[in-house]
C-alpha cells in the first residue's frame, strides 16, 4: 500500500514540548485515582466467567500493531452457499460494577483518546489492555454474537449471548492480509463475506470515504507523519462491525428501547454541488449512480481522487446519537452513510455508549429485563459522547499542528510536490503536499485534482501558518 511519510530528529524536543502542552491546556487526565485502580484490580481478580462455554470456537483478533485494548474477536464458517459468524465482544460489565468508581470515572471520560505521546484510556488499563482485553491465549467473557448470513451476505438469524471464549492468534491487519492472501482456510471466509457486504452496502445507498489514514508516529527517535491508504482486510473486518451495530440497531428498534447511532441524508443542495466538482474535475457520475457507488468505484490512484474524496465530506456530517424511547420513523433512525439504523456496540473498551449498547441487546435478545443501570443512563449519553467526541478531535488536530509546524518551520524556501484538492474562490486553495503528507492552503491557481509545485514562501512561527505560493520551476 502507499505511504508517504517525512522523519525528524532534531525537533523532538520541541515536539514533546508541543504536545504536553496541549495535555495540559484540554486538561487531559494523567492516570486514574487510586480508588479507581483498586477497584478495577479487584474486579479483574474476582471476575466471574460465564457458563456457557465458547472457548472451542477458534477466534482471531484482527487489530493495528501493537494493540492491546482488543474489542473483537472473530470468527467464520462456511454453512453451504452462506456463512455463520460469531463475533465476540468485550464484556465490560463483567469487570465494571454499575455505580462503582471505575464506571463514575468513565462517564467523566465518555472514551478513550489517541495523542501522539500516549493514549488516555476510558478504563484502567488492568482492564482494557489486560482483565477485559481479548488477549491471546485468555479465557475471557464476552458478548458473542451469532449471524447466520445467506449467499449474498444477508443476515438471516442472529443470536446474543454471554459467553467464554479464547482467542487463538492477535493479528494485525498486514498479518491477517497476508495470511489471506496465502489462503489461510480460518481467514478466507472474511474476504467473501466482507465483499459481499460491501456489495449490499451499495445496494442499500450506503457510502464510506475511505480516507487515506494519517498518523503521527515516534520511533527509533524520530517523529514522522505517516498516510497510507487502508488495506482490504480492514474494509472487510469493518463490514462485520458495522453488520454488528446493524443489527444491534434492529434489536433496541424493535425493543423501543436503546440508543443508536445516526447520521441525516445529506441536503439536496450538497449533492447538487458535490455533483457540479465531480463534473468539473472531469469525472463522470452516471445518472443511476449513488453517490456511495461513485465513491467506491474511484481509481485510488488518480491525483483526482484525493479532490473528490475531500468535496464528498459535506456529505458526511451531523451524525449523533439517539435515545430510543418508543417507535422511531425510518428518517429518525437512519445512518445515512451506512444506509441503514445503526448502533455502536463492539468497542465497549474504548466507548461508554457501547456498554449501554450491548447490555440492551442481550436482554432484548433473550427475552430478560434491561439492567436497571443501563436504563438510568441512557439519557446523559448523547451529551457525553458529543463533548468528548469534540475534546478528541481538537487533540487530534492540534497534535498534527504541532508535528506539521515543526516540520515545516525549517524548511522556508524548500519546494513541494502537491495535488489541488479545492479552489476557494478568493480564499487560498485547499492542496495535499506528498511528502510530508499533508493537507494545508496555497495560494495557486492551478484547479482542483492538478499536480502542482508549490514553494513555502514563510512561515510565521508564532500563528504556526505556513505561507505556499506556486513555485517557478
Amino acid at each position: 500500500m502507499p505511504m508517504r511519510h517525512t522523519r525528524l530528529s532534531d525537533t523532538s524536543t520541541e515536539i514533546t514540548t508541543g504536545l504536553e502542552r496541549i495535555r495540559t491546556e484540554l486538561a487531559l487526565p494523567e492516570g486514574f485515582p487510586d480508588a479507581v485502580e483498586q477497584e478495577a484490580a479487584a474486579s479483574v481478580a474476582s471476575v466471574a466467567l460465564p457458563d456457557a462455554d465458547l472457548t472451542d470456537i477458534e477466534f482471531v483478533t484482527i487489530d493495528p500493531e501493537g494493540s492491546r485494548d482488543l474489542d473483537q474477536a472473530l470468527h467464520i464458517a462456511s454453512d453451504g452457499g452462506g456463512h455463520v459468524v460469531h463475533y465476540a465482544i468485550a464484556d465490560l460489565p463483567a469487570v465494571v460494577p454499575a455505580g462503582g468508581a471505575v464506571d463514575i470515572e468513565s462517564h467523566l471520560r465518555g472514551q478513550t483518546l489517541y495523542a501522539p505521546d500516549g493514549s488516555v484510556p476510558l478504563h484502567p488499563r488492568i482492564i482494557s489492555e489486560d482483565g477485559a482485553s481479548l488477549r491471546e491465549g485468555r479465557v475471557r467473557s464476552a458478548y458473542v454474537w451469532r449471524m447466520q448470513l445467506d449467499s449474498d451476505g444477508n443476515t438471516t438469524h442472529t443470536t446474543l449471548r454471554r459467553a467464554r471464549v479464547r482467542s487463538r492468534s492477535q493479528l494485525s491487519y498486514r498479518e491477517a492480509q497476508e495470511r489471506i492472501a496465502a489462503g489461510d482456510g480460518l481467514l478466507a471466509p472474511l474476504r467473501t463475506v466482507g465483499e459481499r457486504r460491501l456489495q449490499l452496502e451499495t445496494a442499500r445507498g450506503g457510502a464510506s470515504l475511505d480516507m487515506p489514514e494519517e498518523e503521527i508516529v515516534h520511533a527509533h527517535g524520530f517523529w514522522r507523519i505517516e498516510r497510507r491508504d487502508l488495506l482490504p482486510v480492514e474494509q472487510w473486518n469493518a463490514q462485520i462491525s458495522l453488520m454488528t451495530g446493524m443489527e444491534a440497531a434492529n434489536i433496541q428498534l424493535a425493543a423501543g428501547a436503546g440508543i443508536i447511532r445516526t447520521m441525516p441524508r445529506p441536503a439536496e443542495s450538497d449533492v447538487d454541488l458535490f455533483r457540479a466538482q465531480v463534473a468539473a474535475l472531469g469525472l463522470v457520475w452516471a445518472a443511476n449512480q449513488t453517490y456511495g457507488e461513485f465513491l467506491r468505484g474511484l481509481d485510488r490512484e488518480r491525483p483526482t481522487t484525493l479532490a473528490v474524496l475531500s468535496a464528498a465530506r459535506r456529505l458526511f456530517r451531523g451524525a449523533g446519537y439517539r435515545v430510543i424511547d418508543g417507535p422511531l420513523s425510518e428518517a429518525d433512525a437512519v445512518h445515512a452513510a451506512i444506509g441503514a439504523p445503526y448502533a455502536h456496540a463492539t468497542a465497549p473498551l474504548r466507548r461508554l455508549v457501547d456498554r449501554y449498547v450491548l447490555a440492551h441487546c442481550e436482554a432484548q435478545a433473550n427475552g430478560t429485563p434491561v439492567p436497571v443501570w443501563a436504563t438510568a443512563g441512557l439519557a446523559e449519553l448523547p451529551g457525553i459522547m458529543q463533548r468528548t467526541g469534540q475534546l478528541a478531535g481538537r487533540l487530534e488536530r492540534e497534535s498534527l499542528d504541532v508535528v506539521t509546524d515543526a516540520i515545516l518551520a525549517p524548511l522556508v524556501g524548500h519546494r513541494f510536490d502537491a495535488i489541488v484538492i479545492e479552489q476557494r474562490g478568493e480564499k487560498p486553495a485547499r492542496i495535499e503536499l506528498v511528502a510530508p503528507p499533508l493537507e494545508t492552503d496555497a495560494r495557486v491557481t492551478a484547479p482542483a485534482g492538478a499536480r502542482i509545485r508549490v514553494k513555502l514562501d514563510s512561515f510565521d512561527t508564532e500563528k504556526g501558518l505556513p505561507t505556499f505560493v506556486a513555485a517557478d520551476d
